[in-house]
């Protein structure tokens, strides 16, 4: 399955990566523009690969606590624009 595009030109994968990165948490129950601007927010911080860069380390550092955020940022962003991502 190929990753998604988005709206906004970058790829699910790349989305899910910064959405992961991202200030938003759980319990803020974002809406579609905050999940926008979330991601919008912190690839201009950290970049596509920077994204991805954190989120390596996050699971290098904490597994039990990287692995719920990346389920709730697949799930967040699944709602939110309506996409599947590939396991």
């Amino acid at each position: 399955m190929r990753p998604v595009q988005h709206h906004f030109g970058i790829t699910g994968f790349e989305a899910v990566d910064a959405l992961f990165v991202s200030a938003l948490q759980v319990s803020q129950a974002p809406s579609t523009d905050q999940v926008r601007q979330a991601i919008d927010a912190a690839v201009r911080a950290f970049g596509y690969s920077g994204c991805a860069g954190r989120v390596a380390q996050e699971f290098g550092d904490h597994p039990e606590t990287a692995a719920a955020r990346m389920r709730w940022a697949r799930e967040t962003l699944g709602l939110a624009f309506r996409v599947r991502l590939a396991a």
